[in-house]
């Protein structure tokens, strides 16, 4: 393992992060992308709405950076449960555009700042 690779323990995902992510998902068994097009779909990750970069701030070795991405990674106000499909696609591509994708049961996208809503 290279200086810059770090396992996924490191990066934050340990046993108390399955603990966790087990018990969300118990109390939150839907994803909830899907929720807001009206389909019922398990969900299978929680994510984090807002990314926490915690590897980059491990690597970083900045113990104040290190402090608010583990902030970050244990609010739970920032967790959402989501279906693999969606956290590896339509979420993936919310990081990179910056708006959030799909659109509801009427075919108006769902995120406000899309140009059809304004």
């Amino acid at each position: 393992m290279s200086r810059t690779e770090l396992t996924v323990a490191q990066r934050g995902y340990d046993s108390r992060w399955q603990r966790a992510r087990v018990e969300f998902l118990a109390k939150h068994p839907l994803c909830v992308f899907h929720e807001k097009r009206g389909m019922f779909v398990p969900a299978t990750v929680v994510d984090h709405k807002v990314p926490h970069r915690l590897a980059d701030a491990r690597r970083s070795g900045d113990g104040e950076q290190i402090r608010q991405a583990l902030k970050l990674f244990w609010d739970r106000k920032n967790w959402q449960s989501l279906c693999k499909v969606c956290h590896d696609s339509v979420k993936q591509a919310q990081e990179k555009s910056g708006l959030a994708g799909g659109c509801g049961l009427n075919g108006v996208p769902l995120d406000a700042n899309h140009h059809w809503n304004r």
